[in-house]
């Protein structure tokens, strides 16, 4: 077979197909590719191979690629190869929309494969559906935004939009794309723009791809956990028949997977029903009476739900500790939405002029959405489920306990190839916490490390087991180690810590110093703003408690990690339920648990070092390792080969 041929693949049942792959992945790697400037990397050769043994087999395959590998271009190769073969695109799950435009852009890997190949890959991405204009909602917002300052560019970018992103509009702040965007509780079946919408399109746009859809986790989830719900309706599924599933950043499955399988009740959506329903000229008594009975109990559950939230400096999503009070509270609470739930009903019925017949729909598809998350809470006295309280919007969340039983029957019973690919899925090849996480039972698994001369290009301090002193001690010498460490590296470092109130806390203590460096602080700024100022100024430094992955800056902006905490995980109500099937499972939740977890984390903080096979550096760890019961953990989340020494003087 033709390697340069236009289709490779383009046909169905042939029985050597294994064989074909691997002989084509060989000719794509040893003889296409050195051809354009590519070199031959084994780690990266090898992880393809794996790969294409797992899909050619129908296998949930854990594929642990370092840095530099070239794992994008390992797994396209399977991807593109399985697609043509069984007929059915290949669905690539990936973890931001900017690794989305990474692999599918213009100037994308696919599109820079591709032309090396010579081969025509149709490609297509399905992006979070939040990042569509809701042109019913932008009719109904004309009035709110108005006197904005935005209302303006907002019109103008309206009149000649054709696809509806956000992302041609990048100047327009949260709070007001809120306003405009595609809502989930919002009725679409009775929307007169039903069928036409921008968001329609965009689904219309990447439905017929044939090869690739690169879509975000919100989306694949949310076609996960109601695909079979929605044919059985008579609707489509968000997603198209697939053949194959690669999630990318693999590691970062669980939570997308727990919010898009689970429901939340925000109060200020509660509180915006009620106030509009007070608002209505002329109601009738019963429903202004419900109305007010429900405005009660919902103060009545949103304080008893904050006497039992347990605060965590270390995370926003905050545990609860339900009590009879709470349950109490919460079955009000859904007697009440019930009875709201029948007067809007009759309200359709009446047809009010307050509001619309969309705006009414819209409050029952939020109400049923939290009456159901009562429900799940309030059976069996919660324990079924996992709950937490998010900061960031006030937001109670309740998601199913059983996860990993939901992604085996939705997912991985399917008998399709799904391939984890990650830098950090396994502790020194130990892949039992990630695949305990996702309740895999047999997964194939492969490892390779960094194709980067680690052992050249880093160095690691550690720090042996503190003396007997106080914490203020402790910390007001670690301040004076860490100023010295900035200073001898000249800035150019990146601080991890666990918390931004640690954040602050270094703030306060460092005002006492003169720095000839300017410092970030991930809390005073937008992130990819801060990362971005990070990077142009050589010699600063940049100070963080949620930078441990996700940023890139290679070259000589960087070139000192200092992990100010070792990255042990906090009461995380998602770790938590782990801990908790830990200890049922007879496992000692601090060893089966904790342990990987951190250990996961900081292998993903030390990758921010090296980026290139060009950059060097040192990485400081200044809690205590040598002598501590974590040691081997963090040695085996170190760089492969790194050169190891002692850091004193803390």
């Amino acid at each position: 077979m033709s390697v340069r041929m236009k289709v490779p693949f383009a046909y169905r049942g042939k029985e050597d197909f294994p064989t074909e792959l691997a002989n084509w992945i060989g000719d794509v790697f040893y003889d296409i590719l050195p051809d354009h400037g590519y070199e031959v990397r084994e780690e990266q050769i090898y992880t393809a191979f794996q790969i294409a043994d797992a899909v050619s087999n129908k296998k949930v395959h854990l594929a642990e690629a370092g840095l530099g590998t070239g794992k994008t271009y390992a797994y396209l190769l399977s991807a593109i190869a399985y697609a043509r073969f069984s007929g059915k695109p290949a669905v690539i799950v990936s973890a931001s929309a900017a690794l989305q435009e990474q692999l599918a852009g213009p100037n994308g890997d696919i599109f820079t494969l591709s032309n090396a190949l010579e081969l025509d890959v149709d490609v297509r991405m399905a992006k979070d559906q939040r990042q569509y204009i809701c042109d019913e909602r932008f009719n109904d917002s004309k009035n709110i935004i108005v006197d904005n300052k935005y209302s303006n560019e907002i019109n103008q970018w309206i009149a000649k939009t054709k696809t509806g992103e956000r992302t041609e509009i990048p100047s327009i702040p949260d709070r007001v794309w809120k306003q405009i965007a595609w809502d989930e509780n919002v009725a679409c079946d009775t929307c007169s723009s039903s069928g036409f919408c921008k968001l329609v399109k965009a689904r219309e746009k990447y439905r017929p791809a044939r090869d690739l859809i690169i879509a975000d986790r919100g989306i694949f989830f949310e076609d996960l956990w109601t695909r079979d719900d929605r044919i059985a309706d008579g609707k489509l599924p968000l997603l198209p028949n697939y053949s194959l599933v690669i999630f990318d950043e693999g590691h970062k499955v669980i939570l997308p997977a727990a919010m898009m399988a689970g429901q939340q009740i925000n109060k200020e959506v509660i509180d915006n029903i009620i106030y509009s329903l007070e608002q209505i000229q002329g109601a009738r008594d019963s429903l202004i009476s419900t109305v007010v009975a429900l405005e009660n109990v919902s103060i009545d559950f949103f304080e008893a739900l904050n006497s039992c939230v347990v605060e965590d400096d270390l995370s926003h999503r905050l545990p609860i500790k339900v009590d009879n009070k709470l349950l109490k509270a919460a079955g009000a609470f859904h007697k009440l939405l019930d009875r709201l739930l029948m007067e809007l009903q009759v309200e359709l019925e009446l047809y009010t002029e307050s509001l619309t017949i969309r705006m009414l729909q819209t409050y029952e598809n939020q109400i049923e959405k939290a009456m159901m998350a009562l429900d799940w809470f309030g059976e069996n006295d919660s324990r079924d489920v996992i709950t937490w309280v998010d900061q960031l919007d006030e937001s109670f969340w309740v998601v199913p306990r059983n996860l990993s039983e939901l992604l085996d029957i939705h997912l991985f019973q399917k008998k399709i190839p799904v391939v984890f690919t990650s830098a950090t899925l396994s502790n020194e090849g130990d892949f039992s916490y990630f695949s305990r996480t996702l309740g895999l039972k047999n997964p194939s698994s492969s490892t390779v490390g960094s194709s980067f001369n680690l052992k050249e290009q880093v160095v690691v301090y550690l720090s042996d087991a503190m003396s007997e002193t106080s914490e203020d001690v402790r910390f007001t010498r670690g301040i004076e180690q860490l100023v010295s460490l900035l200073k001898q590296n000249g800035g150019r470092a990146l601080v991890l810590t666990n918390s931004i109130k640690e954040v602050r806390k270094i703030r306060k203590a460092l005002k006492c110093y003169e720095l000839p460096f300017e410092v970030f602080w991930e809390d005073k700024g937008e992130r990819g703003y801060i990362v971005r100022k990070f990077r142009e100024e050589v010699s600063s430094v940049l100070i963080g408690a949620n930078l441990w992955e996700g940023i890139d800056v290679p070259g000589e902006s960087l070139s000192l990690v200092v992990v100010w905490q070792l990255p042990f995980p906090s009461l995380d109500p998602l770790v938590e339920a782990q801990r908790k099937d830990a200890v049922e499972e007879g496992l000692n939740p601090l060893i089966s648990v904790d342990y990987p977890e951190m250990g996961l984390k900081l292998k993903q903080g030390c990758g921010r070092l090296i980026r290139t096979k060009d950059d060097r550096g040192s990485i400081v760890i200044m809690e205590p390792v040598i002598g501590t019961p974590w040691e081997k953990v963090v040695l085996g989340a170190l760089p492969p080969g790194a050169k190891i020494e002692k850091l004193s003087g803390i």
